[in-house]
C-alpha cells in the first residue's frame, strides 16, 4: 500500500456511505493521531485501539444525527499525497469551508488541527480536510 492515510479516509468514506455504525481500520501511529483529532473535534462518536500482536486495529464508532440520520462527516479529502506533498507555513494555514471544517496537519507539535496549529504558530504538512 503506497498511501495508508488515503486508505484510512476511504474506509471511513465507504462506511459512512453504507451507514455503518462501526468501522475497523489497520492501525498506525499517524492514523491513531488523526482519529484522536476527529474525536476531539466531534466528527466521530468514539474509538478504541485494539492490539492483536502484529499491527493492531482502530475501531471507530461513527457519529450520525438522530433525526436526519446524516453523518457528522460530510466530506473527507486527502490533500498531501506521496507523489505531491503539500506544506504550509503558519501564516498560510488553510480555511476549510470558511472555518466550519478542519484541516488536519502533521507538524513538529504532532498531528493537530489547523486551529491548534494557528495557536502554536506552527506550519506543517496538510494531511486532509474534514467537514
Amino acid at each position: 500500500m503506497t498511501d495508508p492515510i488515503a486508505d484510512y479516509l476511504t474506509r471511513l468514506r465507504n462506511a459512512i456511505a453504507a451507514n455503518h455504525r462501526i468501522v475497523e481500520i489497520p492501525a498506525s501511529n499517524v492514523k491513531k493521531e488523526i482519529t484522536k483529532v476527529l474525536m476531539d473535534k466531534g466528527f466521530i462518536r468514539n474509538y478504541k485501539f485494539e492490539d492483536d500482536g502484529v499491527q493492531g486495529k482502530i475501531r471507530i464508532a461513527l457519529k450520525y444525527n438522530a433525526e436526519s440520520k446524516e453523518s457528522a462527516i460530510v466530506h473527507l479529502e486527502r490533500v498531501s499525497k506521496p507523489g505531491l506533498r503539500k506544506y504550509v507555513q503558519s501564516d498560510a494555514l488553510p480555511r476549510v469551508l470558511n472555518g466550519l471544517g478542519i484541516a488536519i496537519l502533521s507538524t513538529s507539535k504532532g498531528v493537530i488541527s489547523d486551529k491548534e496549529a494557528k495557536g502554536y504558530n506552527v506550519g506543517g504538512e496538510v494531511l486532509c480536510y474534514v467537514y
